[in-house]
């Protein structure tokens, strides 16, 4: 008898069955990753300096101001990162 999870497993192979990636895609998948870690990792250090020198002043309109940008340009990034590697992903489809 199979359990709930090996069902639902076969439903959603049937549904979206899983694709197997190459080697160039792997990689171009990790460099993406990498790039974007980079990037985010920039962003993150130059706006929290800015947090830091913001809260130093007692400026909690710039603190404020400056966390939503940090999350903002966060979530922006992730969806640029996710766009690029979906790219990547489909190209291996069309093969």
């Amino acid at each position: 008898m199979k359990s709930a999870y090996e069902l639902a497993m076969e439903r959603l192979n049937k549904t979206s069955p899983t694709t197997k990636l190459t080697d160039k895609q792997k990689k171009q998948l990790a460099e993406l990753d990498s790039q974007y870690a980079a990037k985010i990792a920039d962003r993150e250090i130059f706006l929290k300096g800015e947090l830091a020198k913001a809260t130093a002043n007692v400026d909690f309109e710039a603190v404020e101001q400056l966390e939503r940008q940090l999350v903002s340009e966060r979530k922006t990034l992730q969806a640029e990162l996710e766009e690029k590697k979906d790219a990547v992903r489909k190209l291996g489809k069309g093969k």
